[in-house]
């Protein structure tokens, strides 16, 4: 089984408190179409796990270029502050062989850091990371692959 988890690229500050309507910078699609293109060489994902808030979801427009028919999920448990074992036990139900996720720091980082029991290791702009593991668990995952955005 692989998972991939992607947090989003640069965005905009948040306006009067907003969060989740930040859209990505100009940077940060550049930081997605790089991802993006590591991404395209690695195997065809099953499905796409996203965050609601549109910094991931225009983050996973750049990586659907190159996977325009694999399906996407969105979950309401991958947000900035929500709770990394809440969303490991979700993605654990999920019947699929090669998962994308995409979504934020600093759920994504504590993620890792619970299903490789590394020291928590925070995820750059758009930086992608590839696991394999036999089920979605803690403590049974390794780090395979990783991309870090150069602009």
């Amino acid at each position: 089984m692989q998972l991939t988890l992607v947090r989003h690229g640069e965005a905009v500050p948040p306006v009067n408190g907003n969060d989740d309507k930040r859209p990505l910078t100009q940077r940060g699609h550049l930081q997605a179409a790089q991802t993006a293109t590591f991404l395209n060489d690695q195997d065809t994902p099953d499905i796409f796990v996203v965050s609601p808030l549109l910094r991931a979801q225009e983050t996973l427009a750049h990586i659907q270029i190159y996977f325009n028919d694999v399906p996407v999920l969105i979950c309401d448990n991958i947000k900035p502050d929500d709770d990394a074992k809440a969303a490991i036990e979700w993605l654990s139900q999920l019947p699929f062989e090669r998962i994308v996720v995409v979504c934020h720091m600093n759920v994504v980082a504590h993620i890792a850091e619970q299903l490789t029991h590394d020291h928590f290791n925070p995820f750059a702009l758009a930086e992608a990371r590839i696991y394999e593991q036999t089920v979605i668990a803690n403590g049974l995952s390794t780090q395979r692959k990783a991309f870090v955005p150069t602009v």
